[in-house]
């Protein structure tokens, strides 16, 4: 963490990388921010996984094991272990994260909900590669949902995608959830709600800076900025100094000198057209077989064999 904030803090422009944002306070505000009427994505997610449940599965194949990159709570995931329980008397899961809190929480709410699923915790940063996956015997399918591939850039999407698919074996599957582009009239509500639940998620990690590097940002100077760049299509996150003021970070011993006006960057999120899926998957070694969208085509989940 040390490094990552030095480095982002030491460039021009600023930046911070977008996983800064996912401590426990984040974590928490990420959650209520997938539940406010201007945030389309889990909802529209969520509608596709409970429409083609039946169809995705079947097309993924017989015995599969379910592995899932970046799981937190397992929310959505409910939706395809209910399907595919019907299907098959034996039903392991994986789901990997790098909080452990998260992979508890999603143990204990799968455990009460279906009790004859075999569930097996990985923590561990994904983005990395998961050795463990090579492990695993039997068909895999490997989730991958909620757009999550949108903060990457896209040659990073295809590294990590690449590092994913050399841990698999001919016949597994990637279910790859992926927000679609459209009108900033839609986009722009989505990253900047009205309650301000998302400028809350976007300077928690200023806060996280306070709390575990004795930084003294003063978040009231702050303020969380969305823009939608259409020419690279993706909504682009800020947090822009509001007045010309200094920060001291003792943990880095760090001194910071801001203007008025000028930014962090945190967060991209990458919005995409079928043909920029198809290609990053090719780039990555898997084969794209099916796409389910919503009514609207506002957000497509992709299945793709090694």
């Amino acid at each position: 963490m040390s490094l990552a904030v030095r480095e982002g803090l030491s460039a021009t422009p600023k930046r911070l990388p977008c996983w800064l944002l996912y401590d426990e306070v984040g974590s928490e505000l990420f959650e209520q921010i997938t539940e406010l009427p201007e945030y389309y994505l889990t909802r529209t997610e969520r509608s596709i996984l409970e429409m083609y449940a039946g169809e995705i599965l079947q097309q993924a194949g017989p015995s599969l094991t379910l592995v899932e990159l970046g799981a937190g709570t397992a929310t959505k995931t409910c939706i395809l272990i209910e399907e595919l329980l019907q299907r098959q008397s034996r039903t392991l899961f994986y789901p990997i994260d790098v909080s452990p809190s998260a992979l508890d929480t999603a143990m204990r709410q799968l455990g009460r909900q279906f009790p004859s699923l075999r569930v097996n915790p990985i923590v561990a940063d994904y983005t990395s590669g998961v050795p463990a996956l090579s492990r695993i015997s039997g068909r895999k399918l490997v989730l991958y949902i909620g757009s999550s591939i949108g903060n990457f850039e896209p040659p990073d999407a295809i590294r990590m995608l690449r590092r994913v698919r050399q841990t698999l074996r001919a016949g597994d599957a990637l279910l790859l959830g992926a927000d679609f582009a459209k009108s900033s009239k839609i986009l722009l509500p989505a990253y900047n709600d009205s309650q301000n639940v998302t400028a809350s998620f976007s300077k928690n990690i200023l806060a996280r800076l306070n709390r575990e590097l004795e930084a003294d940002f003063d978040l009231e100077r702050f303020r969380h900025v969305a823009l939608w760049n259409r020419q690279d299509s993706r909504m682009e996150i800020y947090l822009e100094s509001t007045s010309a003021q200094s920060v001291f970070v003792p943990a880095l011993d760090m001194d910071l000198s801001f203007e008025a006006g000028e930014r962090i960057h945190t967060e991209n999120s990458y919005k995409y057209s079928e043909a920029m899926i198809e290609s990053i998957l090719r780039q990555s070694g898997f084969t794209l077989e099916g796409t389910w969208c919503d009514r609207k085509k506002w957000f497509g989940v992709h299945l793709a064999r090694v």
